[in-house]
């Protein structure tokens, strides 16, 4: 194959294992199965080594065949002579998730084997439960299981998605090893301030999925005119306040372009005003369901 440009990689953060994760991820969500090979390279010559996909996006072994295009390969620094290091497997992380349909011990024991066997990987970085589903009531046991995938080395992290306070509440009743994260539906019109503050107290990682609200919150005037002020794109701004929070974010791009422009946000700042002023652009906006809704 070759070598591959490799542009800035993201910076990192601990969760509280001790396992590090790239603050800025690639999500995989609604991508075509016949894409996301292509999209994952494209990706790592970026200079993503995050990924964020699920058993429900169907598109795990192409996922898998994207890692496994470029892992390996020695990639350039982008300077005259200079050589950055292989892309090695290590240098990657990886997050799943287990699909509703598969709560329960044995059901999301089965789940992990056809998630890791469709990605093609020894392990996986990260393996969250997809929503909580909790009328049905099945998402401790579904955790028991990642627990015990944890214990194996199987998994270097689990966590949840979607969990509301009252759904951690509830896991952390009988569960042994605190969840990582928590991956929720988090914007500017969106910012769950109540539920990261627990996740402070509690040790847990926020990480956004649909970050910049599915390309709605891009039109907001304030996020247009601070994008004007930086000379960045409204997706720049938004991903820069996301790392000024403290939070992981997972950006979905569908083009060379985009996937270069949305990770090239760690050369720029956003001030403590620009800040508040995003903060005020709260309205309880959600893009996707609510997790009580999810069954």
């Amino acid at each position: 194959m070759g070598k591959v440009s490799v542009m800035r990689i993201s910076p990192r953060l601990t969760l509280n294992n001790g396992v590090m994760i790239d603050r800025l991820g690639f999500g995989l969500y609604k991508v075509p199965p016949a894409d996301a090979a292509n999209l994952v390279t494209m990706a790592i010559e970026a200079g993503y080594r995050h990924f964020d996909t699920a058993a429900m996006y169907g598109n795990e072994t192409g996922v898998g065949r994207g890692i496994g295009a470029l892992s390996g390969f020695e990639g350039t620094g982008g300077g005259p002579g200079e050589t950055a290091p292989y892309v090695s497997r290590e240098d990657l992380f990886v997050t799943t998730k287990v699909w509703n349909d598969d709560h329960g011990y044995d059901a999301t024991m089965r789940a992990f084997d056809t998630s890791i066997s469709n990605l093609g990987l020894e392990y996986i970085d990260l393996y969250l439960i997809h929503w909580p589903c909790a009328r049905r009531g099945l998402f401790p046991e579904t955790y028991r299981a990642m627990e015990t995938l944890y214990r194996e080395g199987k998994v270097r992290a689990i966590g949840v998605s979607n969990f509301q306070p009252q759904h951690l509440d509830r896991l952390l009743d009988t569960a042994e090893v605190v969840p990582a994260v928590n991956q929720i539906e988090l914007h500017p019109w969106l910012q769950q301030n109540e539920l990261r503050e627990k996740h402070e107290l509690l040790g847990i990682r926020t990480e956004a999925w649909s970050p910049l609200g599915r390309g709605q919150v891009l039109k907001d005037p304030v996020i247009l005119a601070l994008a004007a002020e930086h000379d960045r794109t409204p997706a720049q701004v938004i991903l820069r306040w996301h790392l000024q929070l403290g939070n992981i974010a997972i950006p979905k791009a569908s083009s060379s372009g985009r996937i270069r422009e949305n990770h090239e946000v760690f050369d720029f700042e956003l001030s403590p005003l620009d800040m508040t002023e995003i903060a005020a652009l709260e309205r309880g906006f959600r893009t996707g369901s609510h997790p009580d809704n999810v069954t």
